[in-house]
């Protein structure tokens, strides 16, 4: 697939996945986390499972292929999706949707160790910058380091977002037998199942107060937000090169806090909006520097 429509299916799932931030946030009010996260997995399991075996995709793993389900089930798609969605009942948004894109740059430091790649005055400068970034983003001259819960979140998130450079480059490591498409439900299972028996452990049953406000924010998890979203960043991301890919999808984070503040869930101060700013720089310079650092990253949400 190639020209404009590559292009109107990137901008789809970049407004799509941005404006997912302030959506999770709602749902986090309508229902407990786990379960809002466990119903978008089950529920896009169950449609990509359709998709795939009505395109006659569908097939068994390959023993040489079981890792990496394993690995990007349970940990890139259920353990980040059960930090973020829990996080985010404590940290706005628009705020989170930036931490967790640091995975990003957590990425190049991890290759480099795992991979042996090679650690440039360029790369570690662009990890500086996003980690300056970072600490601007939190301001943690203005936190209350009291309150438990603020820093429990932001916690959740740093470590969702290096669970995800982690997962990354395994993903980049694997000599994949099928493709990413091909594994897709598989991987989705794999998250589903697991994420799903631990909202019931946690949690109990599902109390949900339901209404047409809260059946919309379930849609938007299962079907644009996973199904469809999915299906357009592996597109864009086999249809462009790694980098101009991966440079398109840096306006996530961007649309995310837009679409927050846009909608009183979120606001931004002067440092807060440098601190977005240099971590788009230090990502950007990270991705700039190579094809093969692109290859690794992978974005979030």
């Amino acid at each position: 697939m190639a020209g404009p429509v590559v292009y109107l299916i990137g901008a789809a799932t970049i407004l799509i996945f941005g404006f997912n931030w302030p959506i999770m946030a709602a749902g986090d009010r309508a229902m407990d986390a786990m379960w809002l996260a466990a119903f978008r997995l089950v529920g896009a399991a169950l449609v990509v499972f359709v998709v795939v075996a009505a395109r006659g995709s569908l097939s068994r793993v390959d023993r040489h292929d079981v890792p990496i389900v394993l690995s990007v089930g349970l940990f890139r798609i259920a353990l980040v999706n059960g930090l973020v969605f829990s996080a985010l009942q404590f940290v706005p948004p628009g705020h989170a949707s930036f931490v967790a894109f640091t995975a990003s740059f957590w990425v190049l430091p991890v290759a480099a160790i795992w991979l042996g790649e090679k650690l440039t005055p360029w790369r570690v400068g662009g990890v500086l910058l996003g980690c300056l970034g970072l600490v601007l983003l939190l301001e943690p001259w203005a936190l209350d380091w009291s309150d438990t819960r603020t820093l429990l979140g932001f916690g959740m998130l740093l470590a969702a977002a290096q669970t995800a450079a982690i997962t990354s480059v395994h993903i980049r490591a694997h000599r994949w037998r099928a493709t990413p498409f091909e594994l897709m439900p598989w991987q989705l299972m794999v998250a589903a199942v697991p994420t799903a028996a631990l909202a019931l452990a946690l949690e109990g049953p599902p109390d949900v107060q339901w209404s047409a406000m809260v059946v919309g924010i379930i849609a938007y998890q299962v079907l644009p937000a996973s199904s469809f979203a999915m299906w357009g960043e592996l597109t864009l991301c086999r249809s462009l090169p790694a980098i101009s890919a991966n440079l398109f999808l840096m306006a996530i984070p961007v649309i995310g806090l837009g679409a927050s503040i846009l909608f009183g869930e979120d606001t931004i101060t002067l440092a807060a909006g440098v601190g977005c700013a240099l971590i788009l720089a230090g990502v950007a310079a990270g991705l700039l520097l190579g094809q093969g650092d692109a290859d690794a990253i992978q974005c979030t949400m």
